[in-house]
């Protein structure tokens, strides 16, 4: 997500004999382990681990990601988004993958999940507060399910250069009908901001208008700017990337820092 704190996965795969191992769900992506950059030099250096050495497959990629520019490009043209069910077209996209043979294992799911509170945690009002009203992520959930209907569908696209669909450039629609939603949707999508700005392919007026939403989480900038594929503004982001290296000097840092931001639906 950062391009510090990587993460380690393996698949299991079939055996020389044609057959998966007694157990293990073939084709299945499993967490094995995590590490900050700054310590894949030290894998590499020191190839041992309680007396045994590394597996020559793990340096090679250690290896890899100490050399690899960043960001890489993006790979996963394949999306499934949720429909509005007024004209069948993209209104919040569920998940993605890389290629087309992995659509099949993805569960066949009809509901969109906004990012959660306890990673990103919006800034909520007096007077919602006094309300009890929950958290804007997840009353924005409610307002992308009931804006599904009853019977929610969702489909798989393939991006392309040419695709005619019209695509929400940051992943939910905006168009809502009620103050209130297109309320919560801004504020989701300015909250999101920093992250969003590793989206490939924006336009360049979308690129500027998270940039300037994104100076009020200058620290999760700084944390994602190196996954960022382009800059609008050099100026205001180099502005931005100074207060957030003022701010940590101090002893500030960023909420969820540490935290696992993405889930892996397989």
């Amino acid at each position: 997500m950062d391009g510090d704190l990587w993460e380690f996965q393996f698949i299991y795969a079939r055996g020389r004999g044609g057959r998966a191992d007694a157990g293990r769900q073939e084709g299945r992506f499993i967490r094995a382990a995590h590490i900050r950059h700054c310590d894949l030099e030290r894998v590499v250096e020191n190839p041992c681990a309680e007396d045994a050495e590394v597996d020559e497959r793990i340096l090679e990629l250690a290896r890899f990601l100490l050399k690899a520019p960043l960001p890489f490009q993006a790979a996963d043209r394949h999306e499934y988004w949720l429909l509005d069910p007024k004209d069948n077209a993209p209104l919040a996209l569920i998940f993605s993958c890389v290629d087309a043979s992995e659509m099949a294992s993805f569960p066949k799911l009809t509901d969109w999940t906004a990012l959660p509170a306890a990673v990103m945690p919006i800034e909520t009002s007096e007077d919602e507060r006094s309300k009890s009203y929950g958290p804007v992520n997840y009353r924005l959930e409610r307002c992308v399910a009931e804006r599904a209907g009853s019977k929610p569908r969702a489909r798989w696209f393939t991006r392309r250069s040419s695709e005619s669909e019209d695509f929400p450039p940051f992943l939910v629609r905006e168009d809502w009908e009620s103050e209130e939603s297109r309320d919560l949707c801004r504020r989701y999508l300015d909250r999101q901001a920093p992250r969003l700005l590793m989206l490939h392919g924006m336009g360049w007026d979308d690129r500027r208008r998270m940039e300037l939403a994104a100076q009020a989480n200058a620290l999760d900038v700084a944390r994602f700017y190196p996954l960022y594929p382009e800059i609008a503004d050099k100026e205001l982001m180099d502005k931005i990337r100074i207060e957030a290296r003022l701010r940590m000097a101090a002893g500030e840092s960023a909420y969820a820092l540490g935290r696992r931001d993405g889930v892996l639906y397989q």
